[in-house]
């Protein structure tokens, strides 16, 4: 049933308008049209009720960020003075953050100021770079003794603490190879590169062989595959103990640094005749005459040389006498070496060449030494060729380092 519309003008309905309630009582009241029981809206179509808050400027925000890294204070502070002027034109928000950026890149630039004027930039910038560049050498220069954190030589080293040579160390340092190339190289190049050229560097630090003992060893500092892409391009050449987890006392360094003209001299001349002895071939005389008669007479040359270098030089009246009686035995060793090298059998081969060698490091060769104020412990020798004095390079290190490698 239809309910018939109220008597009186027609009012047009307002749709914004919400439905009345009708009283408890209808009796009390007039009656009330009946209105649609739809859903109503608070707000009209297209109103916005909130008003969208102003955007914060950018550049506010970019000069505190620079302000508080210290990055670009400069540029945080004229940033910043930029903002507020852009925020006073545009009614953008953010004039805090510029206010906060200008006056943090003020001190900023302050601090710069003071850390040029003390020096203290260049030395951040110093210690950054070497951080960045991981374990290069550790910083480890030709004649540095150190310690090593560990126990032992047997472990990968990432720092080592400078201390004097003159107490007691884990090693000292010869002198050092420099590598090249974007790309690691290898464990085998690298280990083959130390093992090739330290041992020169070792014969001019250390030109007193004699003064290498038994326990001393030669070790490398090595770069390693991960330290490669830090930087690290650099082998560290090393005396330290046969024993890895022994010590050294003493400076070993033993050249023009420490050394007098006749220490040099001398140690030049035995040091040469050294050198061509350790040339012997690998195969004996009943296996190679030919080869083994060649180098004898390469010896017997360079002897007679050395002897007459050292019979030429005017040495101090203490070492004149010594020197002299060492100069006839080389001579006489040369002509033994001579004879070696036509002997026709290996045999008489053989006879000359243990005549020969019975004057080498001999007490004429301790006496004029010792009146020259050097070392006077004749070396071991690791082989029958004459071999090396002090340590050997042997013993492998950890983790990519090769004989008697340490590895950073």
């Amino acid at each position: 049933m239809s309910i018939p519309p109220p008597s009186g003008p027609q009012q047009p309905e307002d749709p914004y308008r919400p439905p009345q309630p009708y009283p408890q009582n209808p009796q009390a009241q007039p009656p009330y049209p009946s209105y649609p029981q739809a859903p109503y809206q608070f707000w009209g179509q297209g109103y916005a009720p909130f008003t969208p808050p102003a955007p914060v400027n950018g550049v506010a925000i970019a000069a505190l960020v620079l302000g508080l890294l210290c990055f670009l204070p400069a540029v945080g502070l004229v940033l910043g003075i930029i903002a507020l002027v852009q925020i006073r034109k545009r009614g953008e928000r953010g004039k805090a953050m510029a206010i906060a950026g200008a006056v943090v890149s003020s001190l900023g630039l302050a601090l710069w100021a003071v850390s040029l004027s003390t020096n203290v930039a260049s030395e951040v910038w110093a210690g950054a770079k070497e951080g960045a560049s991981g374990n290069t050498s550790l910083s480890l220069a030709k004649g540095d003794c150190f310690d090593v954190p560990g126990k032992t030589f047997d472990e990968d080293v990432y720092d080592v603490d400078k201390v004097p040579c003159s107490g007691v160390h884990d090693g000292e340092v010869f002198g050092s190879i420099s590598l090249s190339g974007d790309d690691y190289p290898g464990d085998d190049y690298v280990s083959d590169k130390a093992e090739g050229q330290c041992r020169p560097l070792q014969d001019t630090y250390a030109m007193d062989s004699w003064a290498l003992t038994d326990e001393v060893d030669v070790y490398f500092l090595t770069p390693t595959e991960d330290s490669w892409t830090w930087g690290d391009r650099e082998i560290t050449c090393v005396f330290a103990n046969t024993d890895e987890s022994g010590t050294l006392t003493g400076s070993l360094r033993a050249d023009a640094s420490n050394l007098d003209a006749d220490q040099l001299a001398f140690l030049d001349a035995v040091n040469t005749v050294d050198e061509i002895l350790y040339e012997e071939p690998e195969e004996y005389a009943d296996e190679d005459l030919s080869a083994n008669q060649t180098w004898a007479g390469e010896v017997a040359d360079v002897t007679d040389a050395q002897a007459k270098a050292l019979s030429a030089r005017t040495w101090p009246a203490e070492a004149r006498g010594p020197v002299a009686d060492l100069v006839k035995e080389m001579r006489d060793a040369g002509k033994e070496w001579a004879s070696a090298a036509t002997s026709p059998s290996a045999d008489e081969f053989f006879d000359h060449y243990d005549k020969a060698y019975g004057y080498v490091d001999g007490d004429t060769t301790v006496t004029a030494r010792e009146a020259l104020g050097l070392a006077t412990t004749p070396p071991s020798y690791d082989d029958e060729s004459g071999g090396e004095s002090g340590g050997s390079d042997g013993g492998n290190g950890s983790g990519g380092s090769s004989g008697g490698g340490l590895d950073v």
